[in-house]
């Protein structure tokens, strides 16, 4: 499985529950499509049972809440670093950047007849503030006529365009009436989305049809989007080399002989590694995570080529110590990248560094803490993703080799959040922050302001590292739109974060996908990168209005 942020929340939570695979014989859609074969079967592997809740605020939200039936007012595409306008054909941020107006576009419906306006963005806005105090860098939202909606800011915060134009935006009239947002089921959905209208739900699959009134009729070329529940990586990939889905997005080991062999005609994958960065991040309020030393060792006792060859079977390679991902490499300074020398195995180093760090080796090959106690410790990951499973094993035997004892501890995903959101773990696999710029890459791996406050839950920042440094460089690149003097800022940090090491970064995530193309053509390619493949990012609804029957 591969998280990403919500986009509603940043609380980063995964529901996965842990059951049996799908039982298709138990799929059969109760609507009116053109034919069964018609439909686009999806998998998601990070479920094995859906419950019908189709609340964009709810962690448990079913898969496609946020890519069929809602939208946003842009969609930022890392496959070519391009946005592509949505429910706003045009936006612009003031020249003292203290407002941005989005032009809405015209003739949207809701799914149920009714008008989108302004007025649903404002309200959008409003709740999300409301709710979970979100946008801070807002102070107001203002609906100046139907097709235009002004924010209002209270400082500088260019970061705030992609933020704002990615919110997926939900009907006021339907929301107003709901007591409790943040509990409803919302089992009912009415969105702007392509697909909205929901049919023939079960606990491992369900489907959704066309929305009647979308916007754009001509991007509605199937007959519905099908989602099927599997528990793992393994159940999704055999269903899609069996044929029962078209489309998937999971981690697919030997993906080449396994699923393109079978049927080179049309069994196609793409993985850029423009996803979020993989590393392995350490609870620096802990001794001895807390030093940047100790970081360092403990990354150059890994053998970093082997993570990649091995636990991602080689569709990725080791990241870099300024720990960007590839959907930055325009921004990557590569004075930092040539200084880099921790995220590199070197044993003796490693040992040298932890000697000289107070952490001695014994006469039995491990080595021990200050108080004598073994220097031990758990890594936690996400039993349902294999390959990051196999990643910690390749850490854990790497560490093993300089002394110290990491014991894998995968369990399920939500489990592992909650520890990260509470501060009860020492260290964990973890992801980062992905958007059109680093801003928020290092905002939640160095920025004291992410940093949870007293006993809150943590929503980012889980290594709760923190450099004061970091926040007014990152207040400087928010406050200007001259992209020479965020080159400059996005320089110095990346200079920090090779200089602290705050995690050990691993590798830039592929941006994961396979599909088959017999029933559907119009998929994006790396020829044609209009999208991703990601079946759960901003992209998909690119996808679901680009697919055509065959």
């Amino acid at each position: 499985m591969r998280h990403q942020a919500p986009r509603y929340r940043r609380l980063a939570v995964i529901a996965i529950a842990a059951a049996a695979a799908v039982a298709m014989s138990g799929c059969a859609a109760t609507s009116t499509p053109k034919s069964s074969s018609t439909m686009l079967a999806v998998a998601r592997e990070d479920t094995a049972t859906f419950t019908k809740n189709f609340n964009p605020f709810s962690p448990n939200a079913v898969p496609m809440t946020q890519q069929a039936i809602y939208e946003p007012m842009f969609v930022y595409n890392p496959g070519k670093g391009n946005t592509v306008p949505w429910l706003a054909t045009g936006w612009s941020i003031a020249k003292d950047g203290l407002s941005m107006t989005f032009i809405l576009r015209d003739g949207v419906k809701w799914s149920d007849g009714k008008p989108f306006t302004a007025a649903d963005v404002a309200y959008t806005f409003n709740l999300q503030q409301k709710l979970f105090s979100g946008y801070s860098y807002v102070s107001s939202v203002t609906a100046v006529s139907k097709e235009t909606v002004k924010f209002t800011l209270n400082r500088p915060y260019s970061p705030g365009l992609f933020e704002i134009g990615a919110q997926i935006i939900l009907p006021e009239h339907i929301w107003k009436n709901i007591s409790d947002p943040t509990k409803d089921t919302n089992p009912n959905p009415v969105g702007t989305g392509p697909y909205t209208q929901v049919n023939s739900f079960q606990a491992q699959s369900f489907d959704l049809m066309p929305n009647r009134h979308y916007w754009n009729p001509s991007g509605q070329k199937i007959a519905g989007v099908r989602v099927l529940a599997y528990a793992g990586n393994d159940g999704a990939n055999r269903a899609l080399v069996g044929g029962d889905v078209m489309w998937g997005d999971q981690y697919f080991p030997d993906i080449q002989k396994a699923f393109v062999a079978k049927d080179p005609a049309h069994n196609t994958y793409w993985f850029p590694p423009t996803g979020a960065t993989w590393s392995l991040g350490f609870n620096t309020t802990k001794k001895p995570f807390d030093s940047a030393d100790v970081r360092k060792a403990l990354s150059m006792a890994i053998d970093h080529q082997q993570v990649v060859k091995i636990g991602e079977s080689g569709y990725t390679h080791a990241s870099d110590c300024t720990g960007l991902s590839d959907a930055y490499n325009t921004w990557r300074d590569k004075q930092v990248v040539a200084s880099c020398s921790w995220t590199t195995q070197n044993v003796k180093a490693a040992g040298a560094l932890l000697d000289k760090a107070g952490f001695p080796l014994g006469a039995d090959g491990k080595r021990t803490f200050k108080n004598g106690s073994p220097f031990t410790f758990d890594i936690l990951v996400g039993a349902t993703s294999t390959d990051l499973v196999s990643v910690s094993q390749i850490i854990s035997k790497g560490l093993a080799a300089v002394g110290v004892t990491a014991n894998v501890k995968s369990e399920d995903w939500g489990q592992v959040v909650q520890s990260y959101q509470s501060g009860d773990f020492s260290a964990g696999l973890m992801w980062s922050n992905l958007a059109s710029t680093p801003y928020a890459f290092y905002s939640g791996t160095m920025g004291c302001s992410t940093i949870a406050k007293g006993t809150a839950p943590a929503s980012d920042n889980f290594p709760r590292f923190c450099n004061a440094e970091v926040d007014p460089l990152l207040a400087k690149f928010a406050a200007t739109q001259d992209p020479k003097a965020q080159t400059t800022v996005v320089n110095t940090l990346q200079s920090i974060f090779a200089k602290d090491a705050p995690v050990i970064p691993l590798f830039p995530s592929p941006a994961w996908g396979a599909y088959n193309d017999k029933l559907f053509t119009g998929w994006p390619t790396k020829n044609d990168p209009y999208a991703t493949l990601s079946t759960r990012s901003p992209t998909t609804v690119l996808v679901l209005t680009s697919l055509k029957p065959r």
